[in-house]
């Protein structure tokens, strides 16, 4: 049985790869109905698009908008590797994490 490697090893060219294989399964998780399938599958998507993103063009105190939520704000705090931690402006101030992949200027 072959490990699978992490996104951290894996090169551009491979995690480019896997995020096309992950939106084709996410694509038929969703005709076939299978909304759980469909939600762990563009999770980890996300996650992989992440390793394609440089953490230090992501800056502590600065605002950005989430994507895929339209007019929510979060603001860093600190980063850890891919992900960025901070809160988000409309909601209850409680601190989270949230792949970089998701947050844009």
């Amino acid at each position: 049985m072959q490990q699978e490697k992490r996104y951290s090893e894996m090169t551009t060219y491979e995690l480019q790869q896997e995020i096309a294989q992950l939106h084709e399964k996410a694509r038929k998780a969703e005709q076939m109905g299978m909304v759980n399938e469909f939600a762990v599958l563009e999770r980890k998507a996300v996650m992989a698009k992440s390793y394609l993103l440089n953490p230090d063009d992501f800056k502590a105190g600065e605002l950005y908008q989430i994507e895929g939520d339209p007019g929510s704000y979060f603001k860093i705090d600190y980063m850890n590797g891919v992900f960025a931690w901070g809160f988000r402006l409309n909601g209850n101030k409680a601190e989270e994490a949230i792949p970089i992949s998701m947050l844009k200027k």
